[in-house]
């Protein structure tokens, strides 16, 4: 009841102005304003209290510039980021080798894109890392500048013959392979193993951790929630690293001096949780998001690391992106012809002025 009247207690005042000196007030029109103000800013208030939890965005250790390099690499989650990434024409590598659910099938992604570099002087974990290769000709001077990695979840499998994580099974029999489970600190330890890779090609890489909103009917709800909750252990106890000594495998491994602002993590998985929870944001299998909640979480990722570069880069390119996918009914007629021929000059215009030519 105490809401309800903070909600309509501008309305009644408006109602009381009418009844005592309607005419005389209403030559005052600030006071009408203002309390009509009053009532839809309180009904707005009321409105995101009791419908809605907004989940607070981490504060950013670092910003994402116009034009950036990225790569994104993970689950189908990370397929949707990247392809809005590139919708919003940032240069982007998504996937290269298919998707990839675990932080194994992520590290050994990093490890096999192309343009093998060796690097001297290399102080890796192991020597493949130093003969791994860089994002797309990456480096310190080029390449990626941001890496997503979008976690989906800690089961793996085991070929028999080889006893090793495959990333996919290319539809052989289930027989040959066996199913286990990823602890924490393994889930952690394939995952700093993929940042100090990314970090020995390029030292300003940027990385942004995420878990996957998807869930996994075919491990049970219950297990695909102790999954979740492993790999966000995981990323927490990454994310925390400050250049520490970290025991993995009965031996200490230091990895770069100090990786911390240059790493963070993005609540892709509580948003579609806490925000969006309501089945109307997700696909029709009723596990998937939805484009429209797949739109909302890469906005909120907007809101928290875009700069105000990059989103002036984004607002000028997008009339561009939609005027160059209209479908005219006659694509032969003058009116046509002289609109396209618009378009491309704002869009060689645009790719000049942010050096993308």
């Amino acid at each position: 009841m105490q809401q309800i009247h903070l909600v309509f207690r501008p309305l009644i005042r408006i109602f009381d102005i009418r009844r005592s000196n309607f005419r005389s007030e209403m030559k005052k029109k600030t006071s009408f304003l203002f309390a009509f103000h009053s009532l839809i800013r309180n009904f707005a208030h009321m409105n995101e209290e009791l419908f809605r939890t907004i989940v607070p965005l981490p504060k950013a250790p670092f910003r994402i510039g116009a034009a950036e390099q990225v790569l994104c690499i993970g689950s189908c989650f990370a397929d949707e980021m990247g392809r809005r990434f590139e919708e919003d024409h940032f240069p982007t590598l998504a996937n290269p080798f298919g998707v990839m659910y675990n932080p194994a099938s992520i590290l050994h992604t990093i490890q096999s894109l192309p343009r093998p570099l060796q690097k001297e002087g290399c102080h890796a974990i192991d020597d493949e890392y130093c003969n791994a290769s860089p994002p797309y000709g990456g480096g310190a001077g080029g390449g990626a500048t941001l890496a997503i990695l979008t976690l989906g979840t800690n089961h793996v499998y085991i070929d028999r013959a080889t006893n090793k994580i495959v990333d996919n099974c290319q539809k052989r029999p289930a027989s040959d392979f066996e199913e286990r489970v990823l602890s924490v600190d393994e889930c952690a330890d394939y995952l700093r193993r993929s940042i100090q890779l990314l970090h020995e090609w390029n030292p300003e890489m940027k990385i942004i951790l995420t878990v996957s909103p998807i869930r996994y009917r075919k491990y049970g709800y219950h297990e695909s929630q102790l999954s979740k909750a492993t790999l966000l252990m995981a990323v927490e106890k990454v994310a925390k690293y400050r250049g520490d000594k970290v025991t993995d495998n009965q031996e200490d491994v230091t990895l770069l001096p100090c990786y911390s602002d240059a790493l963070t993590y993005f609540p892709s998985y509580e948003i579609l949780l806490d925000e969006l929870r309501d089945y109307r944001f997700y696909a029709p299998d009723m596990l998937h998001p939805s484009p429209q909640a797949v739109d909302y979480i890469y906005r909120r990722f907007q809101d928290c690391f875009f700069s105000n570069e990059a989103r002036q880069f984004v607002a000028e390119w997008r009339p561009i992106r939609q005027a160059l996918s209209h479908k005219p009914f006659n694509p032969d007629s003058p009116d046509y012809l002289a609109f396209h021929e618009q378009t491309l000059q704002r869009q060689q215009a645009f790719e000049q002025k942010w050096n993308r030519g």
